[in-house]
């Protein structure tokens, strides 16, 4: 593999935002001291856009630390990787400036989207397969592929618990991890783990940045990971856990559903920095 892939260095600081094309242009009319550090977007949202939105995108970009969390390249499926989607993909990183790329480790179909995340089997031929799917992706993208550990509602088979079989994927593959805090603790009550005990079990020197979340209370014992509602207090104190373990990290919150205005987004992404600020006075 190339060495230029072994840069394990955060791709951005501070306390960033996921993107929405309905606050787009907000972003202009804030303060800039409330401004998030950095953004990230679904490429696949934006590769097959032109006019305005490319336009705005390319102003965006030139402004603003961009990473790009993908959706469809179905790490953990069976189908081919697409060639072709893989070449745009490049394409499109490269021409705004893309600080990172990161997907999902599930699989969204096979020869075809479900338009979900969904699980693998936490086995060692799981391990196997998405490795060699990882090193093919990160030579076709010439960079770094970073996975993000899902949220699940059921296993297809488990011969080892999640936190092993995250590991064994980035150790195998030789990649980084974007450490889903809400995902998690959404894990950890859907399944029965110890949410604590599972930060202790990854490899803190490959989290490249983390992502935080609200989520859907659907019973006692499930969880249901949303996007759509505001960090709750759990989460928000197991963001502080990750960040004495690890240290600070990059942190985006993430708001796909229920999209309040902007200005209420960014008291969440302040209250992500003031977290941060606590841990850093506390080292």
């Amino acid at each position: 593999m190339n060495d230029g892939l072994r840069d394990f260095r955060p791709p951005v600081s501070g306390a960033g935002l996921g993107l929405r094309r309905d606050f787009l242009r907000d972003l202009d009319r804030q303060p800039a001291a409330d401004l998030p550090d950095f953004l990230e977007i679904a490429p696949e949202n934006w590769m097959h856009l032109g006019g305005r939105y490319a336009r705005d995108l390319r102003a965006i970009s030139e402004r603003h630390p961009l990473l790009c969390h993908g959706l469809s390249l179905s790490i953990g499926g069976q189908a081919p990787l697409d060639a072709d989607f893989l070449q745009r993909l490049r394409a499109f990183l490269d021409e705004h400036g893309v600080r990172a790329y990161s997907e999902h480790l599930s699989y969204t179909g096979d020869h075809g989207h479900l338009y979900d995340l969904l699980p693998l089997p936490l086995t060692e031929a799981a391990v196997r397969h998405v490795a060699d799917r990882v090193s093919r992706v990160q030579d076709a993208l010439g960079r770094r592929l970073i996975l993000e550990n899902v949220s699940t509602y059921a296993l297809p088979a488990t011969d080892m618990s999640e936190a092993d079989f995250v590991r064994a994927v980035l150790e195998r593959a030789d990649c980084e991890l974007l450490l889903d805090i809400n995902n998690v603790y959404v894990n950890s009550i859907n399944h029965g783990f110890d949410a604590e005990t599972y930060l202790d079990s990854l490899p803190g020197e490959r989290i490249r940045y983390l992502h935080i979340a609200g989520h859907y209370v659907e019973a006692e014992d499930l969880r249901i990971d949303t996007h759509g509602d505001d960090v709750c207090d759990p989460v928000w104190a197991l963001l502080d856990s990750a960040y004495r373990r690890f240290g600070v990290r990059p942190t985006l919150l993430e708001r796909d559903f229920n999209i309040p205005p902007l200005p209420e987004l960014l008291l969440e992404v302040t209250r992500i920095r003031q977290a941060q600020t606590r841990a850093t006075r506390h080292d």
